[in-house]
């Protein structure tokens, strides 16, 4: 059976700049974490996060499979982002969108979480107004192995270049979230574990 472990934090929320709660630990979808999406949403502890990638998919069959999944969120209690434009997130329904600063709409009344690699994304991304910077990759990842990782060190000195709050990304399970000492963090599948680590 799936399960989390333990050692993650209760307390799921966090603050934004503008007085806001958002989560603290985010699920995102992907073509490999399809097959057990379902479980890992009804794990995940009540007002986490939850962002609906799957480029995988046709664009009616994306659409179907965000409808299931989301309203599976919400019955939890999660937070639903969507990685689309500005104008799907809205007719279907997302309370926010996430992406590239470039993508962030001037509407506050979406949640923003802007992706980000280097100091000049993340500038991008507070110019933007992002709610959330999402700062990647931490660690190795098995999506992207030739990609050069970030590290503690360089994660905490960006992280240092705004007043944004700052997802880690990248490698993220409950134990490199420990060692990188970092509560606000994201996964695709570094969260659902069948036994204890």
């Amino acid at each position: 059976m799936l399960r989390y472990n333990a050692a993650m934090a209760q307390d799921q929320t966090l603050t934004f700049k503008d007085g806001r709660t958002m989560p603290k630990l985010w699920l995102l979808s992907d073509a490999r974490n399809d097959a057990w999406l379902a479980d890992s949403l009804k794990a995940l502890p009540r007002g986490s996060g939850f962002v609906f990638r799957h480029y995988h998919l046709s664009d009616i069959d994306r659409r179907k499979r965000f409808d299931s999944l989301a309203a599976l969120a919400r019955r939890y209690g999660h937070i639903v982002i969507l990685s689309d434009s500005p104008v799907a997130t809205r007719k279907w329904g997302a309370d926010g969108l996430y992406g590239p600063a470039e993508k962030m709409p001037r509407d506050d009344a979406l949640i923003k979480l802007a992706t980000a690699h280097n100091a000049k994304e993340i500038i991008a991304a507070d110019r933007a107004g992002a709610d959330a910077i999402v700062l990647s990759p931490v660690f190795p990842t098995r999506s992207h192995p030739d990609t050069q990782v970030l590290g503690p060190v360089r994660f905490r000195m960006l992280t240092r270049k705004t007043e944004t709050p700052v997802i880690a990304l990248g490698g993220m399970t409950p134990l490199t979230a420990r060692r990188l000492g970092w509560p606000n963090w994201a996964a695709i599948d570094g969260l659902v574990s069948t036994q204890d680590s």
